[in-house]
């Protein structure tokens, strides 16, 4: 079993800046990708952003490539996202989830993800 905390919502003005954090803890070997999603209200919960726990590729939606970076820590057991050039539809509930066993691409739906974290509020002001 696998526990996600995210960190470093906010509130921010249309294009600013914030970064999210997201620390693992518990079997973290048996992970083998960390994923963000996104839910805004009265919406389904959207992938944002994926990365294997080791490896370099990455993997975006298009409404977030060119302005969302997702990185890795392993030292720190941390998966960050951060976004720049935010927009007012960037506004949701951020999740970090988990995957824990071996696919062979990367997973973009919520049910490819075994472990999820609470989630952090991000608003963006226009």
């Amino acid at each position: 079993q696998v526990q996600l905390v995210e960190s470093g919502g906010g509130l921010v003005q249309a294009g600013g800046s914030l970064r999210l954090s997201c620390a693992a803890s518990g079997r973290t070997f048996n992970i083998y990708y960390l994923g963000w999603f996104r839910q805004a209200p009265g919406k389904e919960r959207e992938f944002v952003a994926a990365m294997p726990w080791s490896g370099v590729s990455t993997n975006y939606a298009d409404s977030v490539k060119g302005r969302f970076t997702i990185s890795r820590d392993n030292a720190k057991n941390t998966v960050y996202l951060q976004m720049n050039s935010l927009k007012p539809e960037d506004t949701a509930v951020y999740y970090c989830a988990s995957v824990f066993r071996r696919v062979p691409t990367t997973p973009v739906k919520s049910q490819e993800y075994d472990y999820w974290g609470q989630g952090t509020q991000v608003t963006v002001s226009s």
